[in-house]
């Protein structure tokens, strides 16, 4: 597993063969995806990043690269999650879920993902998704935290199995990446990962650290049809 990061964790250092790719990234302004907005520009992709306001991809980014376009719009409107995805080789979505504030956001928001890149004919996908959501048939979870984990956030954890059903069922190549319970600390480069659930005694890791797994995937082109799980 790649681990050469820089000190604050700005930046995804995994080197992809010398490939040009176009990526279509939703949820670019994020905790995780600006780490995937960064790595694409610093490694000469082009990167298409879907923003509900777009003033807020930072100017840094926006001033000077022109491998960037940003579309403004919202995850559950088709015609901007299509727009985004035209032309993409690889569709990143680092989507959060938001609870009560969008219901729904995550479910909604992989339909218009799964039918854009049909449409298109892109077809490797790499989502993110949450551990928590399965938590319930963890094996290595106590039963008291099955009860009040999955109680305190049903709506959240509804939206993020159907999300992950609506991917599932479909036929793309797919990787649905569920990251323990996530921080703002610097990357590492080195945490575990097991399928479906967070390795025992897993319990966080960072979202550079999750940035870092996805591009890692992407570089590898593994996990396709999988779930993996993370954590430190």
């Amino acid at each position: 597993m790649p681990a050469a990061w820089g000190a604050a964790g700005t930046g995804v250092k995994v080197n992809l063969e010398e490939t040009v790719m176009r990526i279509a990234l939703l949820g670019g302004t994020g905790g995780i995806g600006s780490h995937l907005l960064s790595w694409g520009l610093e490694a000469g992709h082009e990167v298409a990043v879907l923003a509900r306001n777009p003033e807020v991809v930072p100017a840094t980014v926006t001033g000077h690269d022109v491998n960037l376009t940003v579309v403004a719009g919202d995850a559950t409107n088709g015609a901007a999650v299509e727009a985004t995805v035209k032309g993409a080789d690889v569709v990143l979505s680092a989507l959060g879920p938001r609870g009560a504030t969008t219901a729904g956001l995550l479910a909604s928001a992989a339909r218009n993902i799964v039918t854009a890149m049909n449409s298109s004919g892109a077809r490797r996908l790499i989502c993110v998704s949450a551990a928590g959501a399965f938590v319930r048939d963890d094996p290595d979870t106590g039963a008291l935290v099955k009860i009040i984990i999955p109680a305190i956030f049903a709506r959240t954890f509804a939206d993020v199995r159907a999300m992950e059903k609506v991917i599932s069922d479909g036929d793309l190549d797919w990787t649905l990446v569920r990251p323990a319970r996530l921080v703002n600390t610097a990357g590492t480069g080195r945490y575990r990962v097991r399928p479906e659930f967070p390795p025992p005694g897993g319990r966080k890791i960072s979202r550079a650290d999750v940035a870092h797994f996805i591009v890692t995937t992407l570089e590898h082109d593994s996990w396709i049809g999988g779930a993996p799980a993370l954590a430190y």
